[in-house]
């Protein structure tokens, strides 16, 4: 769970991250005034992700973004599994169950736009 020092706490178990692009990863529309560049902490914050976790970007952008943007990724090495282009502009809704366990299987993170994530620090806590 996200507390007041912006720590969020999580299994061991791989995980599925989603991630918006413009805004939250990268400087909004930077790409269209010339070039992107990562909010802070967001390069640092996607390459600590573990190999094993399945990492998926959306992003609104036009598919004629697709090359520059898949691109900017590649040169900066960062790994995902599934990029989205022209995902709507309003709310995304994560719909998903909780293990009988108790633990929480869905958390919503919402930085301020252009704020990066250098302010959120990830906990593995093995008592999950």
């Amino acid at each position: 769970m996200l507390l007041k020092e912006n720590i969020l706490r999580l299994s061991p178990l791989n995980k599925t991250w989603i991630f918006d692009f413009d805004g939250t990863l990268v400087e909004h529309n930077g790409y269209k005034s010339g070039a992107d560049k990562f909010l802070p902490g967001a390069k640092e914050f996607l390459q600590a992700i573990p190999q094993d976790d399945f990492v998926i970007i959306m992003t609104a952008r036009e598919k004629e973004a697709k090359h520059i943007t898949e691109k900017f990724l590649k040169e900066n090495n960062i790994r995902y599994n599934e990029i989205l282009f022209e995902m709507p502009m309003g709310e995304r809704i994560l719909f998903n169950d909780d293990k009988p366990s108790g633990l929480k299987c869905a958390y919503a993170i919402s930085p301020k736009r252009n704020e990066g994530l250098s302010n959120i620090n990830i906990v593995i806590d093995k008592n999950l």
